[in-house]
């Protein structure tokens, strides 16, 4: 079984900068405690970059699954619908 490696590029309105990270940041505890994530890292953009980026590493597609179902990440999901400024980019990559 090959590990699974996100790379999440996620944009929202100015006014929902803060917001958002907080939201993420929230999450950092619980979403590491789940089994199967490996790594879960949240990135600001510099200089003029409104986005957010989030590097992950899953066990497998199942493990981040069970991430998308839980409560506490189905809320941020929520959130987004009005917070961000274009439709998350979300990879999903395996190691060459």
């Amino acid at each position: 079984m090959t590990d699974l490696n996100i790379f999440a590029r996620i944009t929202p309105k100015p006014e929902f900068r803060s917001a958002a990270i907080d939201a993420v940041r929230g999450i950092i505890p619980a979403t590491t405690a789940e089994p199967g994530c490996l790594r879960f890292e949240l990135n600001v953009g510099t200089g003029e970059d409104p986005a957010i980026y989030l590097v992950e590493r899953w066990t497998d597609e199942a493990a981040l699954a069970a991430h998308y179902a839980m409560p506490y990440t189905a809320a941020v999901m929520e959130n987004y619908a009005d917070w961000l400024a274009e439709p998350a980019e979300i990879i999903h990559m395996h190691p060459a």
